[in-house]
């Protein structure tokens, strides 16, 4: 009797920990964060800085292409200035999702993106800044089209035109959150 109550004990006390996880915010792992943090140290030659979360209403998230939760949107703040913004995020490729992020200028036009972690042995193409450069100057008012204003890449079809997509979807939710004022 003893050994039955404790297991349903324990099955109860896992259940519970696994609901309250799925109604917090997503967590970015240690392994993500330090490439995060290796991309803001390259991209705007800074050391210290802070990533703040920019909060977005539900009300509002149902109406941007991009999925925002609580760890994706930042203003990256060096002393007390916001010198950028980052939105991480992810996408799929053929079999698997990988991650990426777009650095923003304070003027919301962008300065940079990067594959974080690729998770598949195919289409790694994408993660080259050869190619991702193509989206660096883009602005809200700017549509990338994969295969016409974005360069396809053999091998890559399905990830390349997942990128594209996934920063043609940045840019309409940068838009969207400065028409709100969300965003300056």
């Amino acid at each position: 009797m003893y050994k039955a109550n404790k297991s349903i004990c324990s099955v109860i006390v896992f259940l519970v920990a696994i609901l309250l996880y799925s109604f917090s915010e997503a967590q970015i792992s240690p392994r993500l964060q330090k490439k995060i943090d290796a991309a803001i140290h390259s991209t705007y030659g800074i050391e210290a800085f802070e990533l703040r979360k920019i909060n977005v209403e539900v009300e509002l998230k149902d109406t941007l292409p991009l999925l925002l939760n609580g760890d994706s949107l930042f203003e990256i703040i060096q002393d007390t200035n916001v010198i950028g913004y980052l939105y991480l995020g992810e996408a799929p490729s053929m079999k698997q999702m990988f991650d990426y992020i777009v650095m923003f200028d304070p003027d919301l036009i962008v300065k940079k993106s990067k594959v974080l972690i690729y998770r598949e042995d195919y289409g790694q193409q994408i993660g080259s800044q050869r190619w991702l450069k193509q989206f660096n100057g883009l602005s809200s008012i700017d549509v990338p089209i994969y295969g016409e204003n974005i360069d396809a890449i053999s091998g890559a079809t399905i990830s390349a035109s997942n990128m594209t997509k996934a920063m043609a979807d940045a840019l309409k939710s940068i838009a969207l959150l400065k028409k709100e004022q969300l965003l300056p």
